[in-house]
């Protein structure tokens, strides 16, 4: 089987799509989008209108990663809430069509920050999407997970607990040098896993403004993508996400504020993101903070870890730019180890 990340056998992809799609016409042009490391995403263009196909990776995978058909369970079930998700069309696990499971949804035509800085906008529309991104994750966590059909979409039991055992087994199979902090990381994290305080809610997984969709012209979100870690778990590792991803070096490598001055950008402090997602979920404050933003670093060095074995191995999305992600591993556990210590 190939193991091919960068290019689709148009003829297959066109006729399950003739067969599959209602209303659907060729012919088919196809072109792959380079953000994203995890599952390979490409455009889909047709003379009336536009698609998108996000497949999992060809190749030995480790186990429970690049789950697609998850990613096609959940958005199909938000269609209806007030989280803004793409349309979804298709999904098929059918391994022989292109060589791995893919799904079809539609193309949303907007506008992606990979800096969260957002350079060329103006400090008011800056503010504006910083507060939508808001209104997003605070609607994401208040979704009636059984209203929609999600209550079986993760196991019970303590979320952080579960998580910090799943990716630690994901760290070691994809290890490929000793790395001091993480070890650290993971045992102190071992250690102090709070108490199950009953919040059970959908959660994103890696929730981060590059992972969303806005108007062309506007502050309101169309979309959040890429939910392959998706989960029923607790809301503050979302939370928390968003401000782990704050605290790296500013631009589009790093996609932080790490040394840029956020007052003068018209955006808010990590303090005033955090009160407004309180106050939109009626909550009094968020205590032991420390502890969800180290483990967010951790597991997001977990996942780096992982896209730098698929550049050793020769099978990542895009493989130059994972060799560079790959080497952020120590980067993000020292800095949750730094994170735990914060209240």
């Amino acid at each position: 089987m190939s193991t091919d990340t960068q290019t689709l056998d148009i003829p297959k992809v066109t006729a399950y799509l003739e067969e599959h799609l209602e209303g659907f016409e060729g012919p088919l042009e196809v072109s792959k989008f380079q953000a994203g490391q995890s599952n390979p995403t490409f455009l889909l263009k047709t003379p009336s209108r536009n698609f998108v196909l996000r497949r999992k990776p060809p190749g030995v995978l480790l186990k429970s990663a690049h789950a697609v058909d998850r990613e096609f369970r959940v958005q199909k079930a938000l269609q209806d809430t007030d989280v803004p998700v793409s349309k979804m069309h298709l999904l098929c696990e059918d391994d022989d069509v292109i060589g791995s499971a893919f799904y079809i949804m539609d193309h949303v035509n907007g506008r992606n920050f990979m800096d969260p800085r957002m350079p060329d906008e103006t400090n008011e529309t800056r503010a504006g999407i910083m507060d939508e991104m808001n209104r997003v994750l605070a609607a994401l966590h208040d979704v009636d997970i059984n209203a929609v059909g999600l209550a079986d979409y993760g196991p019970p039991g303590n979320y952080y607990e579960r998580q910090v055992g799943r990716w630690t087994k994901q760290y070691r199979a994809s290890e490929t040098e000793d790395q001091p902090a993480m070890n650290e990381l993971i045992e102190r994290l071992t250690a102090s896993i709070p108490a199950d305080d009953g919040q059970r809610t959908l959660v994103h997984g890696d929730y981060r403004i590059d992972n969303m969709m806005f108007e062309k012209d506007g502050t309101k979100c169309l979309a959040v993508l890429d939910r392959e870690l998706s989960t029923i778990g607790h809301p503050y590792a979302d939370l928390a996400a968003v401000i782990m991803q704050w605290q790296m070096p500013a631009g589009p490598e790093g996609r932080g504020f790490g040394g840029a001055d956020r007052k003068a950008l018209g955006v808010p402090t990590d303090e005033e993101f955090i009160a407004k997602y309180c106050e939109r979920r009626g909550l009094d404050g968020i205590d032991n903070f420390g502890f969800y933003l180290g483990f967010c670093f951790f597991r997001m060095a977990g996942i780096i870890q992982g896209v730098l074995k698929r550049a050793l191995d020769g099978n990542a999305s895009n493989p130059e730019r994972a060799l560079k992600v790959g080497a952020y591993v120590p980067v993000f556990a020292a800095n949750g180890l730094k994170a735990l210590e914060r209240k």
